[in-house]
């Protein structure tokens, strides 16, 4: 007999034949309960937003908050769209101008930027590159004031520039684009590009980018969702509510509920309009964010 012993679910056979190691049943049950506790804290406000935004004004203060009450939605969402000459559909657009562009242009300029970091070497690269890392602990409400009054300066306040400029700057999608472009972008095959006669710009927009498409899908979603919520920046910026996104807009319409109530019906059917973009936009692409955030945690 063999004084060594083998150990459940530690060989490739057990975990083959389903034997691997066995949690237990009060970390799995306490597990339940706090995904069923964060699932809640999350999808309660949905249902009471969506619920709120299917009754008439009347009927959200007298009815049940959870519980419908004659069906108004769509009626509801008839008067948000022609009220003020559809200034809501105005602010849609707006938002979907700002964190779209802004989006795409951040994405480009984040992986052009994290590429060179990762692939070429120079003097001053890790300084640059971690400076580019104390750009991601600065928040964004701190730099607000300063642009301001870099923007009004050069005359570019209360103009869509004011608000789509700085949306295109991304740390963040700097950092993953170049762990991932050094994980994921062999040195050979940019030797090979070099020897068949391509030169660095085709070389990363031909070769380079395919391989890094998790990465940037990963950094348009998060800067895409940090724009469309974006608040202190076009409150800062902007005056006309022609140029608004669709959060201050609705703000701005909060503001006005003592003098104008039937704004009350308005904002949260609004607010829950919002929201469509953001869900289809994760619904879309949530294969390719969960792949690039994997890969970059790991490094």
């Amino acid at each position: 007999m063999s004084f060594l012993t083998r150990t459940k679910g530690a060989t490739a056979d057990d975990l083959v034949t389903g034997k691997g190691p066995k949690e237990g049943i009060l970390s799995r049950g306490a597990a339940l309960l706090i995904m069923c506790v964060f699932t809640l804290y999350f999808l309660v406000p949905i249902w009471w937003l969506f619920i709120a935004s299917t009754k008439d004004r009347g009927q959200l203060l007298t009815t049940p908050s959870l519980w419908f009450a004659d069906f108004n939605l769509f009626n509801n969402i008839k008067d948000l769209l022609d009220y003020n000459d559809g200034i809501y559909v105005r602010w849609l657009g707006n938002s979907l101008l700002y964190a779209g562009v802004g989006a795409v242009l951040a994405t480009i300029l984040a992986s052009m930027c994290g590429y060179a970091l990762a692939k070429y070497s120079f003097r001053g690269r890790e300084l640059l590159f971690n400076v580019v890392l104390g750009g991601v602990l600065v928040p964004a409400t701190a730099l607000a004031l300063p642009l301001f009054l870099l923007f009004s300066q050069v005359n570019l306040t209360n103009t869509i520039w004011a608000v789509l400029l700085p949306s295109i700057v991304s740390p963040f999608g700097v950092y993953l684009s170049r762990i991932y472009a050094a994980s994921s972008v062999p040195d050979e095959l940019i030797e090979a590009a070099r020897l068949d006669g391509a030169g660095e710009v085709r070389t990363f927009f031909t070769v380079s980018i395919r391989l890094m498409v998790p990465a940037l899908v990963t950094v348009f979603l998060f800067q895409f969702v940090t724009i469309w919520n974006n608040f202190f920046l076009p409150l800062i910026m902007l005056r006309s509510q022609e140029l608004f996104p669709v959060t201050y807009g609705l703000y701005t319409w909060n503001t006005q509920l003592n003098q104008i109530p039937e704004l009350r019906t308005y904002v949260l059917v609004g607010s829950l309009l919002s929201i469509i973009p953001l869900i289809i936009a994760f619904l879309l692409l949530q294969r390719f964010w969960r792949g690039g955030l994997g890969a970059g945690s790991v490094k």
